[in-house]
């Protein structure tokens, strides 16, 4: 899978992994110890969901600028995984006393904001790295970024088992354990990167990457950092900022999985295989296998096409994936029309979902991030990660927001655009027609955001 590639890329790849382990099993469990164990309702816990993700893909605009002016990728890196694992901590704290709000809930304040700085400085650092492996012009890097969304996907998917497994058994109690797995898989990816960052993660020219901006006299540093910025780099940076625009929609409707897609497992799924009862957080898991199985499909297609000057154009692959979104909703609006509230319906029309969204991320993220760091300048690289991830941020405050328009069963219908959402056929079709749209006003533009990438998109 890494043959072809610079070994920092297998660095960076288990690092990211294990800190996807620590965050995805928190966010399988978050929603259902707020709803489970604390008694928050749908919309209250979805609020709160929403408000903590967006925060936490805000930071790393922060995290980003301070790497590039002050402390280096290596440095943030090091200071963002410790804060993370002690949020872990904390929310572990808070779950132990789950029956005692007066310290339950400070807690999980506690824990979520310290988890926020801590993926600031982590999560735009890391991702930035990757694509530093490489000559500006290497080709490789849409199939180097598919790969290292394979690490990330692993630890997606094995951390809604692990801390779903340990947190979500029907005893409130035991969600701390759930938290407690996730600490440790922070403590083991910051220790990996630690290890090993001196010995391979270089350019490659060979230089040291992720030094402090003071510590890159001679060595780390190239003439394209120190350069002023012409036309050509701020249009590169224009088409940044339109194709994160754009996956604002696309992670407004993917990051329900999260927040109204785990209510509605845990509520409206028939979860019974061979008389056990799956859990409803490891429904999360399947998106993560999928992209596992498939993410080196993608990349042996992408490969091929660019062999064969076939390769589409950067927005006509995230338009793609905002077809395969559409999908999935389409399913199940299609599985839940006409039934009733107090029926359950097959898994199999939420694993459907998941699946079609697995080929949507596919199109869109690797292929997002491999342009960011094509288009970015080299000395703006990290904070211009960060603008990705403050895409995310808002998409995933407004995920919050949309699923706090799930409809529950003897509450009074929420109200959306004039429009009340009665039951769950129109409350997935509204992502249906916002993918839609997107998706097609995205491959419109197609065109002009290739010219204005100059031959790196």
């Amino acid at each position: 899978m890494l043959k072809g590639h610079p070994q920092g890329l297998q660095v960076l790849f288990y690092t990211e992994m294990w800190e996807r382990f620590s965050y995805y099993g928190m966010r399988a469990i978050l929603v259902l110890y707020m709803t489970k164990a604390l008694m928050f309702d749908v919309a209250r816990a979805s609020t709160i969901y929403g408000n903590f993700t967006g925060l936490a893909y805000l930071m790393p605009l922060a995290g980003g600028y301070i790497a590039d002016r002050w402390w280096g990728n290596r440095r943030s890196i090091l200071l963002g995984g410790i804060l993370m694992a002690c949020g872990q901590l904390l929310l572990f704290g808070s779950a132990s006393f789950w029956d005692r709000a007066d310290l339950a809930v400070p807690l999980l304040w506690a824990g979520l904001g310290v988890l926020i700085v801590g993926t600031g400085l982590f999560k735009a650092n890391i991702a930035s790295m990757v694509g530093s492996l490489y000559a500006p012009d290497d080709r490789r890097k849409d199939s180097a970024f598919t790969i290292f969304y394979m690490g990330i996907n692993i630890g997606a998917f094995l951390s809604p088992l692990v801390a779903g497994g340990l947190g979500d058994t029907g005893d409130p109690a035991d969600f701390r354990w759930g938290f407690l797995a996730a600490a440790a898989g922070m403590v083991v990816g910051t220790v990996i990167f630690q290890l090993n960052k001196d010995r391979y993660v270089v350019d490659a020219a060979g230089r040291p990457l992720g030094l402090p901006p003071s510590d890159r006299r001679g060595g780390g540093r190239t003439a394209d950092h120190d350069r002023p910025l012409v036309r050509q780099d701020w249009e590169r940076v224009a088409v940044i900022f339109i194709l994160s625009f754009f996956v604002i929609f696309f992670w407004m409707a993917f990051e329900q999985a999260g927040a109204s897609l785990t209510v509605f497992a845990d509520r409206q799924t028939d979860r019974e295989l061979l008389g056990w009862t799956v859990p409803a957080s490891w429904f999360q898991s399947v998106n993560a296998v999928a992209i596992v199985i498939f993410a080196p499909v993608f990349a042996w297609i992408w490969t091929l096409l660019g062999r064969r000057r076939l390769d589409p154009p950067t927005p006509v692959k995230m338009s793609l994936g905002f077809v395969f979104l559409g999908l999935g909703y389409l399913v199940i609006a299609f599985g839940v029309k006409g039934v009733d509230p107090a029926t359950k319906v097959s898994m199999m029309w939420l694993v459907g979902l998941y699946l079609l969204h697995t080929f949507g991320e596919l199109c869109l993220s690797p292929i997002g991030l491999s342009a960011v760091s094509r288009l970015s300048p080299p000395r703006f690289a990290s904070l211009m990660m960060g603008v990705w991830y403050l895409a995310s941020s808002l998409a995933n405050k407004m995920a919050g927001v949309l699923s706090s328009f799930y409809p529950e069963q003897g509450k009074p219908a929420p109200v959306l655009l004039g429009h009340e959402i009665t039951n769950l056929h129109e409350f997935f079709v509204i992502f249906v027609f916002m993918s839609a749209a997107a998706g097609v006003l995205l491959f419109l533009l197609a065109r002009p955001i290739a010219k204005w990438s100059h031959g790196r998109a």
